[in-house]
């Protein structure tokens, strides 16, 4: 999923701003010019907004998330497993670019006063990864098929700073901060019976603090917190702060969750302005007649890295996606941006989520429209080259998934894919049945204009690699 209409993003990367933030970007080029005539100081806080956007809108994220007295839904107290359990149909609404692949067992935790214990029990070899994020939106580890296989596996996240012994056979993670996010993913077809086979490996993960290690524990209940927004989507709460109480919120932050070594000259620009980790915001080192403007011009200056982003953003036959994820090292701008348009998004070696907004015939590109027929071709052998899976999902304008008579909402290999007979496989984008022979292939569309996103989980990291580039997604071509 991705960012949230109402709540927050459960993570993943479509580069959804392509159609919602564009006007954002377009707004940007005129405002980065007042930016460039002010003073240094103005500039270094500008610079330090976008730098802290990460840390203050995971914050924001975890206050919405984690204030409920119990697991519901998308949300679930600290400390305590939120299981999706179903794929989401048509009338969903909670969140945008919801996905029919994975289903979701996140939680999050505060390590910073001692480690968490994660048990996950035998997956049978069925596909599933366990990204931790720190409270920088890194990826700094990924337990899962990929790299840890899908045995039976006992970990303790520690925080910053922790030093002691863990009981034998529990690998240690280190998290930067104390602030961490884990977000698993569970392959499931969708079926009746791999939903309940999944339902299993959900309720057989587990867990619970290290002091509860060998004991009987029962988590309890979430406080609740009248006062937090429940309803305004986080990215907006964020963005309409000033920037006193923006980087108020920061520096408190810092406290628990600090910076990277490599942020040395960053925080020097912090510490003109008044932050310094470890202590309060010091208002007196910030002119408060910037707090108005230094949000509006930060966010801007996010937002126009999508359209200029020396190539961190690619756009190739009509698909927009990036291999820049999950670990950012000082590109804070590209940090900023996938926190805005893609909380919550995995390493580039575990996931990368192209984006398709027009189509790739003619010389002027249009936008997808079920009054129209499409077709997406892989020619033979060259389907997407994963060690996961992969998919492609529609979506109408708003990134919901579409009513159609076959209740699909992605198309994929777990599909019977009727091959070409030269060994090609045809997807079918259109509103009408293609007819019965046909619809194996066939990936239903609105009557309106719609949307297309293709997930690839464990892509190839060698040729034929959408990584580097030596494999590319065809383009999506109208028929007729």
């Amino acid at each position: 999923m991705n960012v949230s209409r109402r709540t927050v993003s459960l993570g993943g990367l479509g580069l959804l701003a392509a159609t919602s933030l564009s006007s954002t970007a377009a707004k940007a080029e005129g405002l980065i010019s007042d930016l460039m005539e002010g003073s240094d100081e103005f500039a270094d806080a500008v610079e330090a907004y976008i730098y802290g956007y990460p840390l203050v809108t995971m914050e924001m994220t975890r206050r919405v998330i984690t204030n409920v007295a119990e697991p519901v839904g998308t949300k679930g107290p600290m400390g305590q497993l939120i299981k999706l359990r179903e794929y989401p149909n048509a009338s969903f609404r909670d969140v945008t670019a919801p996905n029919a692949d994975t289903l979701y067992t996140t939680a999050f935790l505060d390590v910073g006063d001692e480690p968490w214990v994660v048990s996950l029990p035998d997956l049978n070899d069925r596909y599933a990864l366990f990204p931790m994020l720190d409270g920088w939106t890194t990826v700094f580890d990924v337990p899962g098929k990929r790299t840890t296989g899908t045995g039976a596996q006992t970990f303790a996240i520690t925080g910053p700073g922790w030093e002691g012994t863990l009981p034998d056979g529990v690998k240690q993670y280190k998290s930067p901060t104390s602030i961490v996010w884990l977000l698993g993913r569970i392959y499931c077809t969708g079926t009746p019976e791999d939903y309940a086979a999944v339902h299993k490996i959900q309720d057989e993960v587990k867990l619970y603090p290290l002091s509860a290690w060998g004991k009987e524990w029962t988590p309890p209940a979430g406080k609740v917190d009248p006062s937090i927004d429940m309803k305004t989507a986080v990215r907006d709460q964020v963005n309409k702060m000033d920037a006193v109480e923006y980087f108020t919120l920061l520096a408190e932050l810092l406290k628990r969750n600090p910076p990277n070594a490599a942020d040395a000259p960053m925080l020097e620009k912090l510490a003109q302005i008044g932050i310094v980790p470890g202590q309060d915001f010091d208002k007196s080192k910030f002119d408060p007649a910037f707090a108005k403007r230094i949000p509006e011009l930060g966010f801007a200056k996010i937002m126009l890295h999508f359209k200029f982003s020396d190539g961190d953003i690619k756009n190739i036959d009509g698909w927009g996606f990036t291999t820049k994820t999950g670990i950012y090292g000082t590109n804070y701008v590209q940090r900023a941006l996938i926190t805005a348009i893609g909380l919550g998004a995995n390493r580039p070696q575990d996931a990368i989520y192209p984006t398709s907004l027009k189509s790739a015939s003619g010389l002027i590109r249009r936008k997808y429209d079920g009054a129209e027929k499409y077709v997406l071709t892989f020619k033979k052998g060259l389907t997407p080259p994963v060690s996961g899976f992969w998919s492609l999902t529609m979506y109408d304008e708003n990134y919901f998934f579409v009513d159609n008579p076959l209740n699909r909402y992605s198309i994929s290999e777990r599909q019977p894919l009727k091959a070409n007979a030269d060994g090609s496989i045809d997807l079918l984008i259109q509103n009408e049945s293609p007819g019965a022979d046909k619809e194996s292939n066939w990936l239903p569309a609105p009557k309106g204009k719609f949307i297309l996103m293709m997930r690839l989980y464990w892509p190839n990291e060698s040729d034929p690699s959408i990584i580097d580039g030596s494999w590319t997604i065809p383009p999506v071509k109208k028929v007729g």
